[in-house]
Order: C-alpha cells, then sequence, then structure tokens
C-alpha cells in the first residue's frame, strides 16, 4: 500500500523559506516520480516540482530559482526547499506519486506566507 506523508508546512514571513518533506511508503523513490504540487485559494491545482525516476528535475517558471526538489532515495524521502517565498506561494502543497503501480496523493501541507 503506496503512503506519502508530507510535512513542514507553516506561516512564514515573506522573503522567508521552509522545506517541506515527503515520506513515502510502499514504493521505490527511485524507480517512480516524485512531484510537488500547490492548490491555492480559489485556484487549480498544479504542478510546482518533479523529480524523475532518473533524477531529472524539472520546475514551474513561477519558482524557478527560488525551489529546490531533491530526494533522499534510502530515506524514500522527497525534499521540497523554498525560498524567497511570496505571498502567491501560499497554498496546501501535495506530494504525488507515479509510477507502473498508479498515481498517488498525500493529505497535503499548508503553506502560508505573510506580507
Amino acid at each position: 500500500q503506496v503512503q506519502l506523508v508530507e510535512s513542514g508546512g507553516g506561516l512564514v514571513q515573506a522573503g522567508g523559506s521552509l522545506r517541506l518533506s515527503c515520506a513515502a511508503s510502499g514504493v521505490t523513490v527511485s524507480f517512480t516520480t516524485m512531484g510537488w504540487h500547490r492548490q491555492g485559494p480559489g485556484k487549480q491545482r498544479e504542478l510546482v516540482a518533479v523529480v524523475t525516476r532518473g533524477g531529472i528535475t524539472n520546475y514551474a517558471d513561477s519558482v524557478k530559482g527560488r525551489f529546490t526538489i531533491s530526494r533522499d532515495i534510502a530515506k524514500k524521502t522527497v525534499y521540497l526547499q523554498m525560498n524567497s517565498l511570496t505571498p502567491e506561494d501560499t497554498a496546501v502543497y501535495y506530494c504525488r506519486s507515479s509510477s507502473a503501480v498508479g498515481n498517488y496523493w498525500g493529505q497535503g501541507t499548508q503553506v502560508t506566507v505573510s506580507s
């Protein structure tokens, strides 16, 4: 059974940083494309960053240069380092895994950036 558990969200001032973690079980991270998505108030869920099974990363234009996705295969954990946060980054952030066994989502973690 696949489980994804996010943590690390919270309240931060504009310009600050947060690091989100996604602990995965039931999947092999190195064989899985892992991504972070977010859904802001009144907005559709959008892709923020992804790391493929081959280790290739890709980012939404809105976060390039500010956010970094990484993974620790041994710990089965994917991270999202978020720097220079702005109020527009306020959202619920979700972890997602995509592999041959299917697509799975975590429960989400709230990130609130105050101005």
